[in-house]
């Protein structure tokens, strides 16, 4: 069985309702997933935009330590270092050096952009503070996932 991630919110490919960006409510979308492999430990949640106009792609969400069992993200998860769904997780900082998730608001006439969430199935549990960076956390999870997949979605302004 391969490991799925999909949103309710918007089809792979497909554009990005407004109230998920900075334009609209700024929530994060609603996210599930099948397919955990047997001997996770934990999940990671990453979502980037690979075609931002800085050297490296836009962190729009860091979320971590995710209890194996869990089979999604509620729509507009809390903002905060450690919220309570799903319990146990913990949030990075994104590239606006804040908490949680910072939804799509690409440069104005800067063409479609495009929005990578990336699930990570890990056979260690981490055990580390809220706020880390993704190069820090893409280093310690370095030879400890077991599958991961990718979902997709677009948005411009």
């Amino acid at each position: 069985m391969t490991m799925e991630l999909a949103s309710a919110a918007f089809a792979a490919g497909e554009r990005i309702p407004v109230r998920f960006t900075g334009d609209g409510e700024d929530f994060s979308p609603a996210l599930s997933w099948t397919g955990v492999p047997k001997g996770t430990k934990q999940l990671t949640l990453l979502c980037d935009d690979p075609d931002a106009p800085t050297p490296e792609p836009w962190v729009h969400w860091l979320i971590y330590m995710i209890p194996a069992e869990t089979t999604g993200l509620p729509e507009n998860v809390a903002k905060t270092d450690a919220p309570p769904k799903p319990a146990g997780s913990r949030q990075g900082k994104n590239s606006w050096g804040k908490l949680g998730y910072g939804g799509p608001a690409p440069p104005r006439g800067h063409g479609l952009h495009h929005y990578h969430f990336r699930l990570y199935a890990l056979d260690v549990e981490l055990t580390l503070t809220p706020g880390q960076t993704k190069k820090d956390l893409l280093k310690v999870m370095k030879g400890h996932i077991l599958a991961e997949d990718e979902f997709i979605g677009t948005y411009e302004r």
